[in-house]
């Protein structure tokens, strides 16, 4: 007789709570700007917000607790984790662009330990291995059916940035691949 796969029922929320290989951890409130500008507004905005706007893809940059992520040939976001006004910052500029304040629209979650890459690609399609996504490495991608911003702050840690109203999908589908990654 030929053998039977069987398999294992769990309780509905059995992957919520703590897991031995991934923390996830919501992140502090921070201010967001969604940033468009040509490229000889570049050093103007850098200077304006402190943090020298990426110009390659999947790049980012960084100074203290302001980070600049670079999504398009003319698009960042600039989220700031001391709440700083972005747009007031922005505005000194002297130059054209577009900023946008979408700090109440995203919210993120820190997805870290070693098997943080494992838990995001449970429903994110993207290579985030370390030699093709380094730390430092952004991009705008999906976790199952919900666009993210998907920043590496560490070798084992990432920043998952998304709407408001998504985050309670984004959570459950990162805590289903936190569950996943333990095995």
């Amino acid at each position: 007789m030929a053998d039977l796969a069987t398999a294992t029922r769990k309780a509905a929320l059995t992957a919520r709570g703590g897991f031995t290989d991934v923390i996830l951890t919501p992140a502090p409130a921070a201010s967001r700007l969604s940033l468009r500008a040509g490229t000889d507004a570049l050093a103007g905005l850098s200077a304006a917000l402190g943090v020298t706007l990426p110009s390659r893809p999947k790049t980012s940059a960084s100074s203290g607790k302001r980070h600049a992520l670079w999504l398009g040939p003319d698009e960042w976001l600039v989220i700031d984790e001391s709440e700083a006004d972005l747009m007031a910052a922005s505005a000194t500029s002297g130059t054209l662009h577009s900023a946008v304040d979408v700090s109440h629209r995203n919210v993120a979650v820190i997805v870290s330990g070693p098997g943080a890459e494992v838990a995001i690609n449970s429903g994110c399609p993207q290579d985030l291995s370390l030699a093709i996504f380094p730390v430092g490495a952004c991009s705008r991608t999906i976790l199952g059916k919900v666009e993210i911003v998907l920043l590496r702050i560490a070798e084992d840690t990432f920043r998952v940035e998304c709407w408001r109203s998504f985050s309670p999908y984004v959570f459950g589908m990162l805590s289903e691949g936190a569950a996943d990654a333990g095995h």
